[in-house]
């Protein structure tokens, strides 16, 4: 078993202040792996107070030393991806496959996409012939990840933070931290100044709580659920910090009569991806009804199909959810739609054949209204609600229907009805035809999906602030 007790804070592993030991579970098995140590209002002051008395060596550094630090956090990251890969595998159950290639991958692709971003930037902007627009560092930031994707969210944070030379201080998700503590290796190998980055374990009422709320903290970047937002927004309130939000969502797949022929079947694929544990998840599939009947036993096969199974399993497929509490929400989740639309394929209980580690049946309803809880509530696993539409308009008005906004879904051959849909539905991102975004898109969403944006320039903006000065130049 891990012993990873330490926090990373000015540059150095220390004890935490006082001893509160935190079990990390492995999912696919339900025992222990590790050992952590959940940080005390002493150990946040104490990150908080490197990171700013870092902050005016940091902010004033050049843009070239900061590249060429990435670019060596890059580069380390890149030669101990496999270390990487087994971290986020072993914490929140993600089968190596898709750890080596898309968990470790999202954040190599992301911190590639900041350095292309950033050579071209500019921190100084000519308004008029006389007066400067300056974009400077917002100062102390605190970086707030979850357990679902947590290298991708890690580098989302704290890659722009670093390149507009701002300090942070990272409290990655306790049920996953693992891969938190091994990017401060990195960090530090790197060589980056003592309190630039500062890393403390803690959970969300007590690290989270402190850090949201510490009045030395200029801005809080947080991903997770809408409820945690909605608190850290309130806690952040008093200090008039800024807060960045990606939160939740309950993406709609609007699959018209013209869609590709295996439309619902790649739906119900990338909906099942990291085991349905994805804020962008697909997990309203919307269909025409002249294909309704086809998309329900296509979708239904797929689940069918779809092999669940420990996360050190090599091969495609779906591992555990990443722990107990989340198990349960399913389960209950599921109960109710059971009881609200048409089961098709999953259910109740774990996949035959496995009676120990959090794995749950990938699971398809039919005949779903939007008004039911299963089509209002993320339910954050592999659970896939198909509804049907008769029109256009009835499609985008029940995407839009819902407090979420992230990431919508259009699938027509129809090139001018895609971009019209898209155009009305009321998300941050639409992805259409399975076309991917590009690196550096803007990631985030509308509604209560969150405020913020990452990715690319549109990310390193976030951690900026904006000074007009008058009279740079002579008129």
């Amino acid at each position: 078993m891990l012993e990873k007790r330490d926090f990373y804070i000015n540059g150095q592993w220390v004890a935490p202040a006082k001893a509160n030991d935190f079990a990390v579970i492995d999912p696919s098995t339900e025992e222990q792996c590790a050992v952590i140590s959940l940080g005390d209002q002493a150990d946040t002051d104490a990150a908080v107070a490197a990171a700013r008395a870092a902050f005016d060596s940091w902010s004033q550094t050049s843009k070239e030393e900061r590249t060429a630090l990435m670019r060596r956090l890059l580069d380390i990251y890149n030669a101990r991806s496999e270390e990487m890969a087994q971290a986020m595998s072993m914490e929140m159950g993600a089968p190596m496959e898709l750890s080596r290639n898309q968990q470790v991958g999202a954040g190599s692709w992301h911190l590639g996409g900041f350095l292309k971003a950033f050579e071209d930037f500019s921190f100084e902007r000519d308004f008029t012939a006389t007066e400067k627009t300056l974009l400077e560092p917002i100062g102390v930031c605190a970086l707030i990840t979850p357990w679902n994707w947590p290298m991708n969210q890690i580098i989302l944070k704290a890659i722009p933070a670093m390149a507009t030379g701002c300090t942070m201080v990272l409290k990655p998700s306790e049920i996953a931290p693992l891969s938190g503590l091994l990017f401060a290796e990195f960090v530090h190998e790197a060589g980056f100044p003592a309190g630039v980055f500062n890393l403390v374990n803690g959970d969300g009422a007590g690290v989270g709580s402190q850090l949201s709320a510490h009045p030395e903290v200029d801005m809080v970047s947080f991903t997770g659920s809408t409820r945690a937002g909605i608190a850290i927004s309130k806690a952040a309130a008093d200090t008039l910090k800024r807060v960045s939000l990606e939160l939740g969502g309950k993406g709609a797949n609007i699959i018209f009569e013209d869609a590709h022929p295996k439309a619902a079947k790649a739906g119900a694929v990338r909906c099942f991806r990291n085991t349905g544990q994805s804020c962008n998840a697909p997990t309203r599939m919307l269909v025409h009804k002249s294909r309704y009947d086809e998309a329900v036993e296509m979708a239904a096969d797929t689940a069918n199909n779809t092999h669940v199974g420990p996360a050190s399993e090599e091969g495609k497929h779906i591992g555990p959810v990443v722990s107990e509490a989340q198990f349960n929400k399913i389960q209950k989740l599921i109960e109710v739609g059971m009881g609200e639309a048409r089961l098709v394929a999953g259910g109740l209980g774990r996949p035959d054949g496995l009676n120990r580690g959090y794995y749950v049946k990938p699971t398809v309803f039919a005949d779903v209204t939007n008004d039911m809880t299963i089509a209002r509530e993320e339910i954050f696993g592999p659970v896939l609600s198909i509804i049907p539409f008769e029109s256009e308009e009835e499609a985008i008005a029940i995407a839009n229907d819902t407090p979420y906004g992230l990431t919508n879904y259009v699938q027509t051959e129809d090139d001018e009805k895609r971009r019209r849909v898209a155009r009305r539905l009321r998300s941050g991102m639409v992805e259409t035809n399975g076309q991917g975004f590009a690196q550096g898109s803007p990631f985030g969403g509308y509604k209560q999906s969150g405020n913020g944006r990452e990715g690319g320039t549109f990310g390193l903006e976030e951690f900026l602030e904006v000074k007009a000065v008058s009279g740079w130049a002579a008129e």
